[in-house]
């Protein structure tokens, strides 16, 4: 049996520029409706799924797409645009998760903040396996897509103060990106006993709020580039060892 990809995007433009780096589903395929007012797009190796924005959302819309998926999921992959920690993810660029990180789920003391872990209630951050990491990230370079990798932060409020961004790299050293889905995604991910990842292009700098700055379609752009290249390498295979599949030098179909 075939196991796919469960590619999850917080709106539906993040959707469109993955999709149009995938190959196209096979005759029969298309759209499944899910329970909730979801939507699968179904493509030949991937399904692409738009859950809303914010952590609950994320993690809603992913367990229900989990729950009735139409064929085994090999892999979960939160996607979408982010902002980047400079001087690790400069605008335009591609970002790759070696853990998937709940940023502010947590208390805030006299002493600081204090992560959820601390507090003996759950966890706050998923690792990512890290021959996955090796071979989505060696797959993008091959592809002329090189990447930045380290923790992807989850955040409920997105930063919009230097002193904010000071924050979060002190608390998370090596910090890539920030974004509002992914933690959710993996919480629901994990429940099913499945290897999450999250990948994002970077629209903009993580610091004060500058929507002059912003460059989403360059985020979107580079968005759909790399999953083209992972359609062609990764996803043929997600079990496989990062020698095993090549990317290959055809477009997407």
């Amino acid at each position: 049996m075939i196991h796919r990809i469960l590619i999850v995007t917080a709106v539906a433009a993040e959707a469109d520029s993955v999709a149009g780096g995938l190959a196209s589903a096979g005759p029969g395929e298309g759209e499944s409706p899910l329970p909730g007012g979801f939507t699968l797009r179904r493509h030949a190796r991937a399904d692409v799924l738009v859950a809303g924005v914010g952590p609950a959302a994320a993690a809603a819309a992913t367990a229900t797409a989990l729950a009735c998926a139409p064929a085994p999921y090999a892999l979960v992959v939160s996607a979408g645009i982010a902002g980047g920690f400079a001087p690790h993810a400069p605008i335009g660029s591609l970002v790759v998760a070696d853990a998937v990180v709940g940023a502010d789920l947590g208390a805030q003391t006299p002493e600081g903040y204090l992560p959820v872990d601390a507090l003996g209630f759950g966890r706050s951050a998923h690792p990512v396996d890290e021959t996955l990491v090796a071979r989505i990230s060696g797959a993008l370079a091959d592809g002329g897509r090189p990447c930045a990798v380290g923790p992807v932060l989850t955040v409920s409020t997105v930063t919009g103060t230097a002193d904010r961004a000071a924050e979060l790299a002190r608390r998370h050293p090596g910090a890539v990106a920030e974004a509002m889905e992914g933690f959710g995604v993996a919480e629901a991910a994990a429940a099913y006993g499945l290897p999450v990842v999250e990948l994002r292009a970077v629209s903009n700098a993580v610091g004060p709020r500058d929507r002059a700055a912003w460059r989403i379609g360059e985020a979107l752009a580079a968005l759909r580039d790399a999953f083209g290249l992972l359609d062609r390498s990764v996803f043929r295979d997600p079990g496989a060892s990062p020698q095993t599949v090549p990317v290959e030098s055809e477009s997407p179909s």
